[in-house]
């Protein structure tokens, strides 16, 4: 029954990535740069406050098709020509 559930969540995990598509993890000044690249096209960032213990912050982005995702434990200062959208959660399949 073990194997049962584990093989279901790989397969749910697999799924969730066909779903997603490709999401790449970067340092917050990577995340900046991308978004100061992408300026005129006015990016939309998504955010979610989260932490059990210590708090975090999450934020993605896509740029060219790709899903650009960074965390920091304090909140990045955003340029102003960014759209944010705060989410309750984000989760990324690991």
């Amino acid at each position: 029954m073990a194997g049962d559930a584990g093989a279901a969540a790989a397969a749910a995990i697999a799924n969730a990535i066909k779903a997603s598509g490709a999401i790449i993890e970067v340092d917050p000044e990577v995340f900046m740069t991308i978004l100061a690249r992408e300026r005129d096209s006015r990016p939309l960032v998504v955010m979610a406050k989260g932490g059990i213990i210590k708090t975090s912050y999450r934020y993605l982005a896509a740029c060219r098709g790709f899903i650009f995702s960074t965390k920091s434990s304090d909140p990045l200062m955003l340029p102003g020509y960014v759209d944010i959208i705060s989410a309750r959660k984000i989760w990324t399949p690991s």
